[in-house]
């Protein structure tokens, strides 16, 4: 029986310490469960636990913390037993800074409570149900608790104690951790994708050292709980249990406190605003994708074209029963917008348009309107801005886990992995929760608001917010675009979208969280910066290039919410009009660029993308100036500006985490395997692929993806392939093919190279590339790929080409020439797999066989125009041509080769003797299932089978 210490009104104190001991036993006992467990694991097993799948000692000679925790007895058991008696505290330390925390009408010490109590729970997880009991709970309550470390450390930076010498080693700590996480993530892949020995021991140091951060970051709570005194009390009534000494309410809490209705309505209305970003920048992106599809056919201007003009509805609030009758019902303006995303129901294409436009006219009238409406209050106008920013960014993220398509798109559905039906559902809840919302809850005080002014130009200010739109719309709206757009030939290609997609969302994060300090993004010297930036972005390739354009990227995020509100204090009508027609322009001069040979007065744009981008930052420096002399502020709702940028920063921590394990998912695995490495044998191909828009209007990824993977192609080239465009959504369909086939990739000239694009997928390493544009003094700019491969240890080249159209003949002269010349200087053996617009034996595909010393495929094949295969120094096996299936409109050509040991170019001749089908080894004949009818729409014609020699 302990002896009674004290007594108590309500009872006799049994004991009392001070809560300090709880941070002081929390920091023992886990520490004791990691080392401790790696002290026996060392001692017990210690060549098992530094081998991984790649390398073992003494390559590898320090454990990572999963094989030292969860593999072998006795430590597994160690660990699990300290861990058990580590929670005990962890949930007390949980609990205590809730206490201290807590303030009425507070919504942020209960999320952080809630996040400290998932974070311990999902502890439990993946310490007691290992990888070898359930990989997928294991893996899930490992993500889980990474993801709730994030906002359970910011949060504690955030509302901690007023504590300097806290705050002083928790910052510390809390970026070492974060800190951490980059170079670890790097050593990571290269063990994992690159198989780098000794890698994975460094990796495994990084590791180690976010167990110290993560205990230590928590065991600074000592000075938080150093005047908390914890008592145990025989008690006659249930009161007085804690009884903290400082300044602090005795008011008894209780789990009600934690549901404050006001505090909560003000978060779910932040991510109901945000959600309905998300669904406003996924209609827009989609309006130009389904519009781009009826000049894709018709070759030129289409009429389609005039349905981007609906982004001009905000016009209508210069109307002043419709500005009124929009502003009293945003709920229900929301609602209707919706039928943007259930376009997808529609099968005709037309139709499909059509009702996107409408939503897209809808949604972009009820946006502006709230920031018209919210005008002269700068709190709800930044607010407001802040959300519509971060539905940008988070549709960023969802389309990088999407493989870059947006699951709501209207050319998305069930069978191509579209999530229509559940973002259709989330917008109409969304809708209703506007619909319902009080209005008062979100203003706690009367102070002044911010005085309106509108002595600036409404002309200037509509014309920088259009510029910065387009600005967002063709680099922001895809965390691959920037990236292709520098994107260069092998080895230094510059950043790959992943896992440097994620730190796209990390840069458009920062320039948001900078857009609050208004005299700093409306200033001269950051103007220069964001100018400097886009120089550097578009005149440097690679690395260069890409640091450019993540400063390009901060900057322009910078001056969302300041441009909002310049240009909703001008009349609606005529301002919003002028700026989204600036808007309309620049997208129409973004396809200008390329598309010159098509439209009229193209010649004036052609190939002058630097033309955009000076006018673009001209207009944005104009604003820039219009801001600072029309934007002022008085006195604020300090305390709801704060709760909004507060909301804000949360948001955009998870965005970034999610966008990491977005990235980090999608790193790839395994080295990617040739179909049949046995015979040393490969099969390329051929297929221009209409931009990944099937002739019904649907995202054709995974329809390309089963061709290629059940016609067993190696190496394959895509054109009409660049696909980072407004016009093409900003996607890049060569990184889910490539992931999900496991193959090397080659995206070829970017966006910012005015071609149509071409790309290289390839089974074998890609030991060196180069993009060339080839001469194109009339029509337009052709594009090709020169790629040297590592084919079962014998380099073999690849050109993968586009050539120009029939009209420009000189074009098509010049430019199978230069692909001549680099086949014929090449010694090595080479493949060549193009779009060459010739019949066979004429002028043009002589220069190609002939100059080019290389040997058409199957020359009695005189059934053919635009595709072309050619081959020197392997042994061709077969030639087939394949339907397409309507995923476009041109077919696949394939060709089933063979490498040749001991190559020797002066010697090697081609043969063309046919032979029967029996007559080949069964592993190198062509897939069965695309006889006959074939499958899907994709069979052998023409000659109705493949072709094989001898």
């Amino acid at each position: 029986m302990p002896t009674l210490k004290d007594d108590s009104p309500n009872g006799v104190i049994v004991a009392k310490f001070n809560a300090q001991w709880i941070s002081y036993s929390h920091t023992l006992v886990a520490y004791a469960a990691f080392f401790s467990a790696l002290a026996v694991s060392c001692w017990t097993h210690y060549y098992q636990i530094v081998k991984n799948e790649y390398w073992g000692y003494p390559e590898e000679w320090f454990p990572s913390v999963s094989a030292t925790t969860g593999d072998w007895y006795p430590a597994r058991s160690i660990f699990q037993i300290f861990i058990a008696i580590a929670a005990g505290p962890r949930f007390l330390l949980v609990y205590l800074f809730y206490l201290i925390t807590d303030r009425p009408n507070h919504v942020y010490p209960k999320i952080h409570a809630i996040f400290g109590v998932i974070r311990a729970l999902s502890c439990g997880g993946w310490v007691y149900i290992t990888s070898s009991d359930d990989h997928f709970v294991h893996d899930v309550a490992m993500i889980t608790y990474i993801v709730a470390t994030l906002p359970w450390m910011l949060g504690t930076l955030a509302i901690g104690p007023d504590n300097k010498k806290a705050l002083k080693w928790r910052k510390i700590t809390a970026s070492a951790f974060f800190g951490t996480m980059i170079p670890m993530f790097y050593f990571f892949i290269q063990h994992k994708v690159h198989h780098v020995a000794g890698a994975y021991t460094t990796y495994a140091f990084f590791e180690w050292s976010l167990i110290l951060y993560d205990v230590i970051f928590d065991a600074f709570s000592l000075f938080d709980f150093s005047n908390i005194e914890l008592r145990i009390v025989d008690i006659k009534s249930r009161e007085g249990i804690i009884n903290a000494v400082p300044e602090k309410s005795k008011k008894s809490k209780n789990i009600e406190s934690m549901f404050v209705y006001g505090s909560w309505s003000n978060l779910r209305g932040f991510v109901v605003d945000t959600y309905l970003a998300f669904v406003y920048w996924s209609m827009l992106t989609s309006l130009a994708l389904t519009i781009w599809y009826f000049p894709l056919w018709h070759m030129g201007i289409s009429g389609y074209e005039a349905f981007l003009l609906v982004t001009t509805a905000p016009s209508l609030l210069g109307i002043g029963f419709i500005r009124k009758l929009v502003s009293l019902n945003h709920g229900v303006f929301h609602l209707l917008s919706l039928v943007g995303i259930a376009a997808y129901l529609l099968i005709d294409p037309a139709q499909r348009l059509t009702v996107v436009s409408i939503g897209v006219a809808i949604s972009t009238l009820t946006w502006t309107s709230i920031w018209v409406e919210n005008s002269d209050s700068t709190c709800k106008l930044e607010r407001h801005a802040l959300t519509w920013s971060l539905g940008l960014i988070l549709s960023n993220v969802i389309k990088m886990a999407w493989w870059t398509n947006n699951p709501i798109w209207p050319v998305m559905h069930k069978e191509n992995g579209g999530w229509n039906q559940v973002g259709l559902l989330l917008g109409i809840i969304a809708s209703l929760e506007v619909m319902f919302r009080k209005n008062g809850e979100k203003i706690q005080r009367n102070y002044p608001e911010k005085k309106k002014s509108s002595s600036g130009s409404w002309f200037i200010a509509a014309a920088g917010f259009g510029s910065l739109l387009f600005a967002l719309h063709s680099l922001l709206t895809d965390t691959s675009t920037i990236i292709r757009w520098v994107y260069d030939g092998y080895p230094n290609t510059g950043p790959q979208p992943i896992p440097w997609g994620a730190i796209t969302i990390v840069a458009m994060s920062l320039g948001l969280v900078l857009s609050s300090y208004r005299k700093i993004v409306t200033g001269k010297p950051w103007y220069v910066v964001g100018c400097v930036s886009c120089a550097c972005m578009y005149y440097y390739p690679a690395w260069n290039g890409y640091y450019g354009g993540l400063l390009l990227t901060i900057y322009l995020m910078s001056l969302v919410p300041t441009f909002i509100g310049v240009v909703s204090q001008h009349p609606p009508g005529r301002t919003f009009f002028a700026a989204m027609m600036t808007y309309n322009i620049f997208c129409l001069a973004h396809v200008w660029v390329v598309a010159y040979a098509f439209v009229p007065a193209g010649e004036y744009m052609r190939e002058h993308t630097e033309y955009i981008l000076f006018a673009i930052m001209a207009f944005i420096g104009l604003g820039i100036r219009n801001a600072s002399t029309n934007y002022t502020f008085k006195h604020l709702q300090l305390n709801v500006l704060h709760l909004n940028r507060s909301l804000t920063r949360g948001g955009l921590a998870i965005t970034i985490v999610l966008g990491f394990l977005v990235a980090f998912s999608r790193i790839p695995s395994e080295k990617p395997v040739p179909y049949h490495p046995e015979q040393k044998a490969f099969t390329a191909g051929i297929w221009t692929i209409h931009f990944a828009l099937d002739n019904d209007m649907w995202a054709s990824e995974i329809r390309m993806r089963d061709a290629i993977k059940e016609l067993e192609i190696d190496v394959i080239g895509l054109l009409e392939s660049d696909t980072g465009r407004i016009i093409m959504g900003n996607r890049d369909f060569t990184q889910f093919i490539s992931e999900d086939l496991n193959m090397y990739s080659d995206y070829g000239p970017g966006p910012s190279k005015h071609t149509w694009g071409c790309a290289l997928l390839s089974k074998f390493p890609i030991l060196r590339s180069k993009h060339h544009l080839l001469p194109s003094p009339v029509g337009e700019l052709a594009c090709a790929i020169h790629a040297t491969l590592d084919v079962y240890g014998q380099e073999i080249d690849v050109i993968v080409s586009h050539n120009g159209q029939e009209e420009d003949e000189l074009d098509r002269i010049l430019q199978t020439t230069e692909l001549a010349r680099i086949m014929r200087e090449s010694k090595n053996p080479f493949v060549f797999l193009g779009y060459v617009v010739s019949v066979p034996g004429e002028k043009i595909h002589s220069i190609l066989i002939n100059n080019g010393n290389v040997h058409d495929i199957d020359k009695t094949d005189y059934d053919r125009w635009c595709e072309y295969i050619a081959y020197r120094g392997v042994n061709r096996i077969g030639y087939a041509r394949v339907s397409h299936g309507r995923i476009t409109d041109t077919e696949i050509q394939l060709g089933k080769f063979q490498i040749i040991e001991n190559y020797n170019p002066e010697t090697w001749q081609a043969s063309d003797n046919r032979i029967q089908e029996n007559e080949v080894n069964e592993e190198l004949r062509f897939p069965k299932q695309f006889k006959g009818e074939g499958v899907r729409g994709h069979k052998y014609h023409v000659f109705d089978e493949p072709r094989y020699y001898i």
